[in-house]
């Protein structure tokens, strides 16, 4: 049987040598790679394609929750941390196995035996990551950034520099100060996750961040345009005309 390639992704030096030490142990793993930060993270899965990834999930940069956004194959993982509060019921709920620092040999050999019948039984665990990834984003609070694969590059957005956002299909195409980029979300996640007060849901297909708005424009009995600072003409539905009256005049009576 080939061996097992087996990626560390821990911003700890001490976290990834203790793991590398145990797995010296086991001849049926080999270490492909190790990596510090999720950045490197990324390319080193696209590059090693290994069949099995240990993931921090607290990192400089960016988590191991927004690294996971930007997999579209991932190998079987197992996330570690240092911090209980970390959803530990949202993994246990979904069948994502995790280690809790400091994880002692016996705990890692227990993840290693359930990755290991994943690995070869060839379902890997996609389907509880997107589950425990929902559930991540369910449980967490409005977004300060974005972070975008685009080609080679990963970008991080700050919302605050986001113009508006429009639906394309499955994904959302991001208007922002640096271009356009596209990610595979809802509209409704952006609805749900972007601070109320800056972005509002102006039509089925477009939130726009209230500070972009420069006119709005009716060229119909319920028809309006709003027209964007950087000159973006993008439509009003009835019911998002009325948020935005409603955002007018509470914005008005709050100065």
């Amino acid at each position: 049987m080939n061996k097992i390639k087996v990626l560390i992704i821990d911003d700890e030096q001490l976290a990834r040598d203790l793991l590398k030490n145990y797995l010296a142990k086991d001849p049926r793993f080999e270490i492909a790679g190790e990596c510090s930060n999720g950045f490197e993270g990324v390319l080193a899965i696209q590059e090693l394609k290994p069949d099995l990834v240990f993931l921090d999930i607290q990192m400089p940069k960016i988590t191991g929750f927004e690294m996971l956004e930007l997999l579209n194959e991932p190998p079987v993982i197992i996330f570690s941390t240092a911090y209980e509060e970390f959803a530990i019921r949202a993994f246990e709920a979904n069948a994502v196995d995790y280690l809790l620092k400091p994880y002692p040999l016996e705990r890692v050999q227990i993840a290693l035996e359930k990755a290991l019948k994943r690995i070869q039984s060839g379902t890997g665990n996609r389907e509880e990551l997107e589950n425990l990834s929902h559930t991540h984003e369910e449980s967490s609070g409005l977004l300060t950034r974005i972070v975008i694969k685009s080609g080679s590059k990963i970008r991080i957005i700050p919302v605050e520099t986001i113009d508006y956002l429009e639906s394309e299909d499955d994904f959302v195409m991001i208007y922002c100060r640096d271009g356009r980029f596209l990610k595979q979300k809802t509209m409704k996640y952006f609805e749900n996750h972007l601070d109320p007060k800056k972005f509002i849901r102006i039509h089925r297909s477009c939130i726009v961040n209230t500070l972009q708005l420069a006119e709005i424009q009716q060229y119909g009995k319920e028809s309006w345009i709003l027209l964007t600072k950087q000159g973006a003409k993008l439509k009003i539905s009835k019911s998002g005309y009325l948020t935005l009256k409603q955002f007018l005049t509470n914005d008005t009576d709050g100065l």
